[in-house]
């Protein structure tokens, strides 16, 4: 071959058409491809994430649904001034722009009152020091109830009516009442069975009759 006939397909029609196709086709790859993935990725579509704190988790599943989100609940704490099974907070948060489709995780207000230990202030502490022991625990308290014994001797601790064993738990913030002398006489005139004082849960009182209570279940307050 010559170097001029090497030279000779610039004047080949035939060859310059398959070098402007492959440049075509070579383009249109190119863009179907990336059309592809900006279709699959939603490219330039975000949502909003709305503002859902407070509603229940029913009433944010129907906001996010409209805005083609999922809300799914991932965690609970407690919070007693709000209302229980509300939303405290959510990831990702409120203003953020999210694909559709992204779930929401939830945190929400606990739908229960988690219980919490009673310090064990029965037959060891004074009136004041009880009082104090129990406001710091986070416990309200309730009139004391007095009983033959030494003047503001702390002889027992009740909720709702029932005398608390050692290591019993009660609801966060539950109003408690304190069993306490009141300087006219010795000894606590209560009867209660090893159950009731070893338990760590809320055990019945046993009546002076012999009768039987049970402990309804707790409610919030």
């Amino acid at each position: 071959m010559t170097f001029k006939e090497f030279f000779s397909f610039k004047k080949n029609g035939f060859f310059w058409f398959n070098i402007v196709a492959m440049i075509v086709v070579v383009c249109g790859m190119m863009w179907g491809v990336l059309h592809w993935l900006d279709v699959y990725t939603r490219h330039g579509e975000a949502v909003v994430v709305p503002d859902v704190k407070g509603m229940s988790v029913r009433q944010a599943e129907a906001v996010f649904q409209k805005r083609g989100l999922v809300c799914e609940v991932s965690d609970s704490t407690y919070r007693k001034d709000l209302t229980p099974g509300c939303i405290l907070d959510y990831n990702p948060p409120m203003g953020q722009k999210v694909k559709e489709g992204r779930i929401i995780y939830l945190t929400i207000n606990t739908l229960s009152i988690p219980p919490k230990p009673v310090p064990d202030v029965a037959d060891n502490s004074s009136l004041r020091e009880a009082e104090r022991r129990l406001q710091a625990a986070g416990f309200k308290l309730a009139a004391v109830d007095t009983v033959p014994g030494e003047r503001d001797w702390v002889y027992g601790v009740k909720y709702q009516g029932r005398l608390l064993g050692q290591n019993a738990q009660v609801p966060t913030g539950a109003a408690l009442v304190l069993v306490v002398g009141d300087g006219e006489g010795e000894g606590l005139p209560i009867r209660a069975d090893s159950t009731l004082l070893n338990s760590g849960s809320l055990p019945a009182v046993t009546p002076a009759d012999g009768g039987e209570e049970t402990m309804e279940e707790d409610s919030w307050f």
